[in-house]
């Protein structure tokens, strides 16, 4: 009968072995997790730009359909855009309730969330500018969306 010994070197390797492996799965864990959450943020803002442009796009088509009113629509014309003292109001319903919207839609407070510029560059053609503004919960700073129509009258 052959009686075997092991070397005291080698002791204990299998539980050394067995921690190196806990030690790169726990490493590859985190680095999913981290993967998952900027995945997340990405998704939440891509929303928040999304109902953006879509928020702008539709009072420029209310715009297109109320063109003998266009002046109207001018909203927080004055200082810039996301800007923490810009303030205003409109007269037109369809402004109001479009800022109602908004307010419902995207994340911060309403009245960094607009603005709407009206300039007439040639006789006959209005130059609009829609800019919509947020800031999520996570966000340090606010982010906007502009579009630029040209809308003729």
């Amino acid at each position: 009968m052959k009686v075997t010994t092991l070397k005291k070197g080698q002791t204990g390797s299998s539980l050394l072995e067995a921690l190196v492996a806990i030690l790169i799965f726990s490493l590859g864990l985190v680095g999913l997790l981290r993967l998952q959450s900027a995945s997340i943020k990405n998704s939440i803002d891509a929303k928040y730009r999304s109902d953006a442009s879509y928020l702008a796009n539709q009072i420029i088509a209310q715009m297109w359909l109320d063109r003998t009113n266009i002046d109207n629509y001018a909203y927080n014309e004055t200082g810039a855009v996301c800007g923490l003292n810009v303030g205003g109001s409109s007269g037109n319903a369809n402004v109001t309730n479009w800022v109602t919207q908004l307010a419902s839609t995207l994340p911060g407070t309403v009245s960094t969330k607009a603005q709407i510029q009206i300039s007439t560059p040639v006789t006959s053609t209005k130059l609009v500018k829609v800019s919509v503004c947020w800031q999520g919960p996570q966000d340090a700073s606010a982010h906007n969306f502009s579009t630029t129509a040209q809308i003729n009258q």
